[in-house]
């Protein structure tokens, strides 16, 4: 610079105005690095830069914008430059008056400037009273979110009302603001979620709280409903591990709905044993006098007054809370009787083997383990060359509930036998043992040898849940070799029998629904069940599904059930790969269907700059084409879906165009998707959030994200392109519009 450039700085040096007039001709220019050699030199020239650099933000504007604006650059430089000249820190009376001062822009600051200048005015050491009077003033002005921001920055949640500070925000759909606000307090996150479930109470008005907060901007009431909430509840308590119990009225409400459903599968579909849906309503109800209630009300408008009564019995509900002719029909009954033996209509029917594919093995040949010794006969059998395994997992349905399905029995299949491992029972000894290392080898030997064949149906999504029940076993699916997922064969065979429709054959195998009498509702096969009538000749009898698994001992039918579901895995294949070119499929099954490398595809490369993410999470294409293939063209026969309850207009907009479409209710978690998905080889449709827990859940692919806020149309169109699913005069309204 000139003589009489430094003589300007200089004079401007003395005034904070005059600096920064000097600063904004420089950030006009983009010099960048004088303009931060300006910065500093001027803050050595003022008799008091905390107080110049207050009066620099409050003599401008353009700090009060997004991005990295000027005063982020005069802020950012004087915090380090502080930390060369410690002198230049303030206190006293002196550092009150200037934290005053920054208190008041505090509420007009972007983000990026909050916590520079929380530490340059030292305001975590400023009195705590004085900080809680102007976050006060700041909510009772209606500024909810700068109150709530900077009750964060200052750590000052302890001593307010959550209720307060949180309904406001809740109101204007600033969830995450509210989770950010309880992050690190585990007593508030409870005392939050407590909030939140007395709210829910069945008799409670929300209008009562929404009516007190009508004036606010960006107010969506709509948004703030009993469902919304239950919802947030149950993603909080997941999210801060929290104890359920603490939410009575909210889990209260989703037990119920798990009753309707368990009513609905054993009175309506009729695919339930008696035995199996009683486990479920008893361990569902409890000791809960409220669901026990509603049950016997359930069973009144279902069943007939006499089992109505035996299950007031088993409840043994006073009289009082039962109806009329209920408490009549108890008054019949002997006291003395025990009611779980007291029907046995729906036992294990020997006539149903002839509908049914049934286990080439006998009885004596399923092995059900619960020791370590036990699980020793296992290993060896199975730990060998060239050996074909077929694997499957069983878990207890979680009908919504939080947290992510541990599995009770892993199925291991051989040629002769089959082995069914007590998961929960080896645990607990691993624990009381020490030798928590034995069994997770074991199991991830077995995955990781390229040597076995490893047979399987939505495997990853198998791995996924066994990861989630033992730690140990994470990764697991990242060194797995010799691994065929039949999910895929299944997809392949799908194509192939739409292709023999379009070109002129008059059976297609794969979409023909089956009616077996006395089911009830006409259930059309799905998934595993599917593929083994197609291969096989006989479907799977998928009664005990649902069971709980967790409950010992197992029931004949559940150890047969299971057996069934990982030995029929060897026939499929088998049989697929005698003959390949009668199902379709090209000569070198083996060679294509056994992989080296992990069943998880490889992570996307990174984005290059012409490549992006849509709004829906999905990539896009730039202007590399190559860099992405479409899929080949599907018929809406051919494609499968589960749609997520928030776009139940989408599902019923597809259905209508002929794709075969199962749809949460409202009341669904999003992660009943996910098991759905995998049980029936489905692809997830989702939007917003959901679609980052799911994805994970799903083999890569098969979990898609739509705009939420486009029309169903719309939706429909973008799921249609990214699929290619291919739409005909003569696919539109051919699926029943009322069947799920």
């Amino acid at each position: 610079m000139n003589q009489d450039s430094d003589s300007s700085d200089q004079t401007a040096g003395q005034d904070p105005l005059l600096l920064l007039k000097a600063l904004q001709l420089l950030w006009t220019k983009k010099e960048m690095e004088k303009l931060k050699e300006e910065i500093r030199r001027g803050f050595e020239g003022l008799q008091d830069p905390l107080a110049g650099l207050l009066d620099m933000l409050e003599g401008s504007g353009d700090w009060k914008g997004k991005g990295h604006s000027l005063g982020y650059y005069i802020t950012t430089e004087l915090q380090l430059w502080i930390k060369e000249h410690p002198a230049a820190q303030q206190s006293g009376i002196k550092l009150k008056k200037l934290q005053a001062r920054v208190l008041g822009i505090l509420a007009q600051c972007p983000a990026n400037l909050l916590d520079p200048l929380i530490s340059i005015y030292q305001l975590h050491a400023a009195d705590r009273n004085y900080l809680l009077g102007h976050v006060s003033h700041l909510y009772h002005e209606g500024d909810y979110k700068e109150a709530a921001i900077l009750s964060i920055k200052l750590k000052l949640q302890p001593d307010q009302d959550v209720e307060k500070m949180c309904t406001p925000l809740l109101l204007q759909d600033k969830v995450n603001l509210v989770e950010d606000y309880v992050e690190e307090y585990p007593e508030l996150q409870s005392e939050l979620l407590h909030i939140l479930d007395t709210w829910c109470e069945p008799h409670f008005n929300i209008k009562d709280i929404t009516r007190q907060y009508q004036g606010l901007s960006r107010y969506k009431p709509e948004k703030f409903n009993r469902k919304t909430l239950s919802k947030l509840v149950f993603r909080l308590l997941e999210r801060f591990n929290v104890d359920p119990a603490l939410c009575p009225n909210v889990i209260n409400q989703r037990h119920l709905r798990t009753l309707k459903y368990l009513f609905y599968k054993r009175f309506v579909e009729k695919t339930m044993t008696q035995e199996n849906w009683a486990d479920h309503v008893q361990s569902t109800v409890g000791e809960n006098r409220w669901l026990q209630g509603h049950l016997i009300q359930l069973l009144t408008s279902y069943c007939d007054l006499s089992t109505a009564a035996r299950w007031a019995q088993r409840c043994n509900l006073p009289k009082e809370m039962l109806p009329c002719r209920v408490a009549d029909e108890l008054q019949k009954l002997q006291i003395q009787e025990r009611v779980e033996e007291a029907t046995k209509a729906d036992s294990y029917d020997e006539s149903k083997k002839k509908d049914y594919y049934q286990l080439p093995i006998p009885r004596a040949n399923i092995h059900f383990l619960q020791t370590w010794e036990e699980t020793l006969q296992c290993w060896e059998k199975v730990l060998q060359p060239a050996q074909v395994v077929g694997i499957d997992m069983e878990w207890r349905p979680s009908f919504g509930m939080v947290g992510k399905p541990r599995v009770s029995l892993l199925q291991i299949a051989l040629k002769d036998e089959v082995f069914l491992l007590d998961l929960p029972r080896l645990l607990q000894q691993a624990e009381v043992d020490g030798e928590k290392e034995k069994l997770p080898q074991f199991i991830q030997m077995l995955y990781s040898d390229a040597s076995i064949t490893k047979l399987g149906y939505g495997m990853s999504g198998d791995l996924s849940n066994l990861a989630a029940t033992w730690s140990a076993l994470k990764g697991t699916d990242k060194k797995a070799q010799g691994v065929v997922d039949l999910l895929t064969v299944d997809k392949r065979l799908q194509k192939r029998s739409i292709d023999r429709q379009k070109g002129g054959r008059e059976v297609d195998v794969l979409s023909l629904e089956q009616s077996n009498e006395g089911r009830g509702v006409k259930q059309p096969e799905k998934g595993l069940s599917l593929l083994v009538q197609y291969v096989l000749g006989k479907p799977l009898d998928k009664t005990e599904q649902l069971s709980n698994w967790e409950k010992r001992p197992l029931r004949e039918e559940q150890i047969l059930y299971a057996a069934a579901d990982a030995y029929c895995l060897l026939e499929i294949y088998e049989k697929l790969c005698k003959d390949p070119e009668s199902f379709g499929l090209s000569s070198d099954l083996t060679e294509s269907l056994v992989g080296k490398e992990s069943i998880k595809p490889k992570a996307k490369k990174q984005l290059n700059k012409q490549e992006a993410l849509s709004p829906s999470g999905q990539q896009c294409q730039g202007s590399r084409t190559e860099t992405l293939r479409r899929p080949a063209p599907i018929s809406p026969k051919e494609f499968s879906v589960v749609c997520d309850n928030m776009l139940q207009g989408l599902g019923r907009y597809l259905r209508c165009l002929g794709v075969d479409v199962r749809m949460l209710e409202n009341g669904d978690d999003h992660r009943k998707a996910a098991e759905i998905a995998r049980q029936e080889g489905r692809v997830i449709l989702t939007s917003g959030l959901p679609y980052q827990t799911l994805q994970s859940q799903v083999a890569e692919g098969r979990c898609f994200s739509v705009n939420s806020s486009e029309k169903a149309k719309e939706q429909a169109l973008q799921v249609l392109k990214h699929f290619n699913v291919q739409v005909s005069l003569s696919d539109i309204f051919s699926r029943c519009q009322l069947c799920a």
